[in-house]
């Protein structure tokens, strides 16, 4: 069993999921993460992550199939013996006019973005309950909260994502167990490196776009320095939102 705090975070390959295992590793944490498909890019994290003199290993599953998630989050169990902080932020784009967007493409998103949350917090939830502690973080988005035009489908699994949270937070509070989420604005990632950044920064008070460790230290602070804050939904957005 780990003698530090244990976070899971799952599509932490790069960007945002990335710096997030960084800074908890910073922070002291043993980490797992979840990846897709770029094992180079998985393969690095988790040289970084030991760098900081962190435990650490890479699960290779899609998130959006509820028997592997369980399977995954059995063996991070095995592997590290607790999980102290769960981070839910593997997600998807699949843009694209409603009128034009095909049940594949809506399907694919709420799957990855929205029913995973499910599918990972529901095994790992027996065990926080038991240790009568936790912290889980789902990432949603400025999109959950005000919408965009060509992101039905991400719009809508955001914005599911911040019901989860509330009601996940009643329930869990009894246990010590909190449950927030973060709402970030337009943060440089593979994400959004074809947006015309010019016109974004625009409607941004803060005038620049985030960086992935905009998003990775609300995390830790969620985790480590949050005690009495729960069923929240924090924008980390620059003041996009207002």
């Amino acid at each position: 069993m780990s003698e530090n705090k244990v976070a899971l975070i799952t599509g932490a390959s790069r960007g945002i999921g990335r710096a997030c295992a960084i800074e908890l590793a910073k922070a002291g944490y043993d980490v797992a993460i979840s990846y897709a498909g770029n094992d180079e890019a998985a393969n690095k994290t988790i040289e970084d992550l030991k760098s900081f003199g962190a435990k650490a290993k890479a699960y290779k599953f899609n998130v959006a199939d509820k028997e592997a998630c369980e399977k995954a989050a059995n063996e991070v169990l095995t592997d590290f013996g607790r999980i102290d902080v769960l981070v839910n932020n593997a997600g998807i784009t699949r843009d694209g006019l409603f009128m034009r967007m095909s049940g594949e493409n809506w399907e694919a998103v709420i799957n990855t973005n929205l029913n995973s949350a499910f599918y990972m917090t529901s095994p790992i939830i027996k065990t926080m309950v038991k240790q009568r502690s936790g912290c889980i973080v789902n990432m949603s988005s400025i999109s959950g909260l005000m919408g965009n035009a060509g992101q039905a489908n991400y719009s809508t699994a955001k914005a599911g994502l911040v019901g989860f949270t509330k009601s996940l937070a009643k329930e869990l509070g009894s246990r010590n167990i909190r449950v927030n989420a973060i709402a970030p604005g337009f943060i440089q990632t593979d994400m959004t490196k074809d947006l015309d950044t010019e016109k974004i920064t625009e409607h941004i008070p803060l005038k620049r776009l985030g960086q992935p460790e905009d998003i990775a230290k609300t995390v830790k602070f969620l985790a480590e320095d949050a005690p009495y804050i729960t069923a929240q939904v924090i924008g980390v957005d620059g003041g996009l939102v207002i």
